[in-house]
């Protein structure tokens, strides 16, 4: 009889959640965040604990958890560009294409259009630039992902109430057409400059657009800093989820659907970067923790939903010893990227004459090479012979990944990091594996059984009764 009960108790809470409408609708993006992404930061944040096992995150504690497939219409492995139109729009499309069937014509209407027109207020928001692949997807239509600016214009367009990331890409067509900082306001936009600006014009403000200061953007617009690389002052994807969060709770009888990227996972898993990979997944989960927060005053109005537009660089956790050696990844201080420009420092002050010495020290510094992380001889061959090669007073051929063109040595040194730490990875391009899904609250018993992109953004909007 006791069993029965429980059973039957079970079968209420189940029900209860398919029951509830989803008033209030999170939906976060890791991009290229695949399965191994994720175990690999809770593995990592096991070892920092002293253990082997997991240190889970907070969004792999759901309570509905599975995996989902990836292929876009054309490419069984997917761009992001197609990847973001199936999240968005439940259709698979062609890759590099924005919010459009495969003919690269017809528009396809998203989920956050669905939740505007049934009255919910919507938010778009991103670690990247918010005319980037994915967030567009979600607002824009056109048959190629780097138009830049007709992508920024259709953000007007679609009307949303809150936009946010880096920056705009391409502001005024490359000097060819009216600035879209000019066309913001034209559009009742107001346009804030980090949080401390966003917290001064939230108020007054019917629609907003929030992007990192004008100082960061003259130094790099593309995307806020890495978790690992940030420094005091620079905008955050968590202060951007709070600012989100704060400005669709301006009114909420209107209900509010709110789409977050984490768009720097993919970057550093196009660089192979582990350290900093890592470092991205557990700065989505500091911004997801925003939506736990206002979960937890709304638990039976609120849908949480986690997923990912594809896995980047097939990553492998463990390389043929059956162990790991994550916890080396810890003295890893900077990405690769910001490796790069402290190495091109070194170079401006030495008039290009840098000493090994002198890269050695640096190595050690923002590596922990030699210190806490030994080197066996041909890894500290491998790098004196990169260094001899690149520092040697002759141009240097740079390494390039999608987002990045780093040093060499700066390469050099993850790839060592990564050997020790036991990691490795397949390509510095997508892969077509699993991705994950996480869900919690209103609505969250949609998200189980084997899926398909495309029906993530069916099953939100069936919870949230959009259509």
């Amino acid at each position: 009889m006791k069993k029965l009960s429980f059973l039957l108790f079970c079968f209420w809470c189940v029900s209860a959640v398919y029951a509830q409408q989803a008033k209030y609708v999170f939906f976060f993006i890791g991009d290229g965040m695949g399965v191994n992404q994720v175990q690999g930061t809770e593995l990592y944040l096991g070892e920092l604990n002293g253990k082997i096992g997991i240190t889970p995150l907070d969004f792999t504690e759901f309570p509905f958890a599975t995996t989902s497939s990836t292929y876009s219409a054309t490419n069984g492995v997917t761009d992001s560009a197609a990847g973001g139109t199936a999240l968005a729009t439940g259709k698979k499309t062609k890759n590099r294409v924005i919010g459009m069937e495969k003919d690269q014509q017809t528009p396809i209407k998203s989920i956050a259009m669905w939740a505007k027109e049934k009255g919910c207020r919507v938010g778009i928001a991103t670690s990247v630039s918010v005319d980037h692949a994915t967030p567009a997807a979600f607002y824009a239509h056109n048959p190629d992902r780097g138009n830049y600016y007709q992508i920024g214009k259709d953000l007007f367009l679609a009307g949303f109430d809150f936009y946010a990331g880096s920056d705009f890409l391409d502001p005024d067509n490359h000097g060819q057409s009216e600035s879209l900082y000019t066309l913001a306001p034209q559009n009742g936009y107001t346009i804030a400059r980090g949080y401390d600006d966003f917290v001064t014009k939230c108020d007054q403000a019917d629609k907003l657009i929030l992007f990192q200061t004008e100082e960061a953007s003259k130094a790099y617009r593309d995307a806020i800093p890495y978790a690992i690389d940030r420094q005091k002052g620079d905008l955050a994807l968590s202060e951007i989820t709070s600012a989100a969060i704060r400005f669709l709770s301006k009114d909420l009888s209107k209900g509010f659907f709110l789409m977050v990227e984490g768009g720097k996972i993919d970057w550093a898993c196009h660089s192979n970067d582990a350290a900093t990979a890592f470092r991205e997944v557990a700065d989505l989960n500091e911004s997801i923790r925003q939506a736990l927060q206002f979960y937890e005053n709304h638990p039976n109005e609120t849908l949480i939903v986690i997923s990912a537009d594809h896995e980047t660089g097939g990553l492998v956790l463990g390389t043929g010893e059956y162990a790991l050696n994550l916890q080396a990844l810890q003295y890893q201080r900077v990405s690769e990227t910001a490796f790069t420009s402290i190495l091109n420092d070194l170079r401006r002050q030495t008039g290009n004459h840098v000493t090994w010495e002198q890269a050695a020290e640096a190595l050690k510094t923002n590596f922990g090479f030699w210190d806490e992380v030994k080197l066996n001889e041909a890894q500290e061959k491998r790098l004196r012979e990169v260094f001899d090669r690149t520092f040697n007073g002759k141009k240097v051929e740079m390494e390039k990944s999608e987002y990045a063109q780093d040093e060499p040595l700066a390469a050099e040194a993850v790839r060592v990091l990564n050997e020790i730490a036991l990691v490795g990875w397949v390509s510095g391009g997508h892969s077509a594996g699993y991705v994950p899904v996480f869900a919690i609250g209103a609505g969250a018993g949609f998200f189980q059984g084997r899926m398909d992109n495309t029906e993530i953004p069916a099953r939100i909007a069936e919870a949230a009764q959009y259509k």
